[in-house]
């Protein structure tokens, strides 16, 4: 749902954010559609994958010590905060102890970890997150507040819809580990190389926003998962 122009955060009230809201006011009926859609789906694979998750949940505690899930502090939409929910594949204190981006062959992640990774398992628990209302099945990947620091004007209109679970710019860079596993600083090389080219994959999706472009996108991430 999109909020009135006037009622947005007044970082985002510039002529470059207001470019893409106006395409997006002009497709309210898909934004609902997605909204009604993403509760809906999301209720109904939670109760399949519940399962699953008490499956999970045993391995990564039978692992190694610490929490299920792993809950960090992201940015959505309108630039509100909220905690991410995913299966915990990392040390318990991996935030203390190296990046906020893990790269290829990270010492961090756990045994159970690396195979969760792989198979993206672990963002199975954002389900909540949809839930909640927090995110969106598609729509940019919720940053980090440090690196939403660094947007530009026109970056920030990718804060207008929900943070999503997949995007067109995640299949492109779903190797994005093995773009900064040579990288001296790590979150130098992200926000200079990396986060410019996703943001080109965001904004595109914003001008092509459709509820039928949504369901595309989902289902190339499973052809991609699988």
């Amino acid at each position: 749902m999109l909020c009135k122009w006037e009622n947005l955060p007044s970082s985002m009230q510039n002529d470059e954010v207001k470019f893409y809201y106006d395409i997006l006011q002009h497709k309210r009926i898909s934004i609902v559609v997605k909204y009604i859609f993403d509760k809906l789906m999301a209720t109904t694979l939670l109760l399949i994958f519940s399962p699953l998750f008490l499956i999970l949940g045993i391995l990564i505690k039978i692992d190694s010590p610490g929490e299920i899930f792993f809950r960090q502090v992201r940015v959505t939409q309108y630039g509100k905060s909220f905690r991410i929910y995913k299966f915990r594949t990392m040390v318990s204190n991996a935030e203390k102890i190296g990046n906020q981006i893990t790269i290829n062959q990270d010492i961090r992640i756990t045994k159970i970890g690396k195979k969760i990774r792989k198979c993206r398992l672990d963002e199975l628990p954002q389900l909540i997150n949809i839930i909640k209302g927090e995110m969106s099945f598609v729509g940019t990947r919720p940053e980090v507040p440090k690196y939403v620091a660094f947007y530009s004007k026109e970056m920030l209109a990718t804060l207008l819809l929900p943070a999503g679970v997949t995007s067109s710019a995640s299949i492109a860079f779903k190797d994005e580990e093995q773009l900064l596993k040579n990288e001296k600083d790590i979150d130098i090389a992200y926000v200079e190389k990396v986060l410019p080219q996703k943001m080109e994959y965001n904004l595109e999706g914003l001008r092509n926003f459709s509820f039928s472009e949504d369901i595309k996108i989902m289902l190339k991430t499973v052809r991609v998962v699988l």
